[in-house]
């Protein structure tokens, strides 16, 4: 393919994204900031308020879907209803998860299970039925993958949890080799604690500060600049990257 330029001001117009975990946080402020950029999204998210979230993004350019991502039948469903009101699906993008933290000797069976559930294998799930969508509309597309530097080092209470995003890492490449011959690109996203409502009350205190004072910049992410690289992956001016795991932590994984 050739290169055709890019929209300078990362416009990303009439693109149709979803967003699992759209509802609120860091899918949330993706969402909005894709529509403030002319794309119109989808909300997944298995919230009863997803559709109230959606209409505070946008009344015109946003629907929200009740999905429960380890579902493929619910996940089917809502992929074919956002066809059918948009027409198509050009991005996905994968923030739904959960963070479920124990010691390695006293995590339950029931933590791990979950996590992999949600943050793998629902993330595989969107990735396999929303793939197939591209690949049968026949125009290439965008899927980023929401991971975290829990995947390429080691965080105390994290080990489900580091295990399945490190998988995610993984797979974010498997597809972008497989599907480079249909105009896919796949890449992941790996940030640091990213100050959402539920990211402040987890790292607030003592714990926070002294997880602070070990990241070289010295501080924690905002939901609004993961969203700043989500776009940039979203956008033409990403066309040529693929397979990648932009790390997104202040430095904290190079020391």
């Amino acid at each position: 393919m050739s290169f055709e330029g890019y929209d300078k001001d990362f416009k990303i117009t009439d693109k149709v994204a979803i967003i699992t975990g759209g509802a609120s946080g860091i899918g949330r402020a993706i969402a909005e900031f894709y529509v403030e950029k002319e794309a119109k999204v989808a909300l997944f998210d298995v919230k009863d308020d997803v559709s109230d979230a959606a209409k505070e993004v946008s009344a015109e350019n946003a629907i929200g879907v009740k999905v429960d991502i380890t579902d493929g039948d619910s996940i089917q469903g809502a992929v074919n209803q956002t066809v059918e009101h948009f027409g198509k699906v050009d991005i996905l993008v994968n923030c739904a998860g959960v963070a479920l933290l124990d010691d390695a000797e006293n995590l339950s069976d029931d933590y791990w299970q979950k996590t992999m559930d949600l943050n793998l294998t629902g993330t595989f799930k969107m990735s396999q039925l929303v793939g197939r969508q591209l690949i049968e509309q026949g125009h290439g597309g965008k899927i980023i993958n929401m991971a975290s530097q829990g995947a390429i080092i080691a965080l105390d209470n994290h080990v489900a949890y580091g295990a399945s995003k490190a998988a995610v890492v993984n797979m974010t490449k498997v597809l972008a080799v497989e599907w480079a011959q249909f105009d896919i690109k796949v890449n992941a996203i790996s940030p640091t604690v990213v100050l959402t409502e539920l990211g402040k009350k987890a790292w607030a205190g003592e714990v926070g500060e002294k997880a602070k004072r070990e990241i070289p910049l010295g501080r924690f992410g905002y939901p609004e600049e993961v969203a700043g690289m989500a776009l940039f992956l979203a956008s033409d001016a990403a066309n040529l990257i693929t397979g990648e795991n932009i790390v997104m932590d202040g430095g904290n994984t190079v020391k």
